[in-house]
């Protein structure tokens, strides 16, 4: 138990310098590819996020991987995020990587099958009506489980009909 917390300065220091490496690193990559790389528009941006949080975890904390290791992980990943992005361009890759967005609502009516398909419980279909300031149900056009998994309310008290621009590509099954 007395191991938990003994280390040396030499120790402090090393992970002190790697963390800022590796930090370093991150912002330069990340200004080199753009904001997109830690943005949370699809599955492949997630994966990402969570292999860039890994391989500084991993840089920083273990005495076993050199810093340039870590450097070269990270470019390997970014150049597989902007790979992907350029990739995704293409209809069929972009069908492969993207999740596509699902109707949960069509104006007041409920789609129980979407919601077991999304695994959302009518439960967190009120809080999310909730926090979008619905009080009544009329006022819903739609509700859509979008590809990162964040639930829009598409909403107003005007009898305008819903743009279907903005339902392109949502499964409605």
């Amino acid at each position: 138990m007395e191991k938990l917390f003994e280390t040396s300065w030499t120790t402090v220091m090393v992970i002190s310098l790697t963390a800022l490496g590796i930090y370093l690193a991150v912002i330069l990559f990340t200004r080199i590819c753009g904001k997109r790389s830690f943005s949370k528009m699809s599955s492949f941006d997630f994966a990402m996020t969570v292999a860039i949080g890994s391989i500084i975890a991993t840089t920083v904390l273990s005495s076993s991987v050199k810093l340039i290791d870590g450097v070269v992980g990270l470019a390997a990943v970014y150049i597989l995020q902007i790979s992907t992005a350029l990739a995704r361009r293409n209809k069929f890759i972009q069908k492969v990587v993207d999740n596509s967005p699902l109707l949960l609502m069509d104006g007041e009516k409920i789609l129980e099958h979407n919601l077991r398909k999304a695994r959302v419980s009518q439960g967190d279909l009120r809080s999310k009506l909730r926090e979008a300031n619905v009080t009544q149900l009329s006022q819903i056009k739609a509700v859509v489980f979008e590809a990162t998994g964040d639930i829009s309310v598409l909403h107003e008290d005007s009898d305008q009909p819903l743009n279907l621009w903005l339902m392109k590509d949502v499964m409605r099954e």
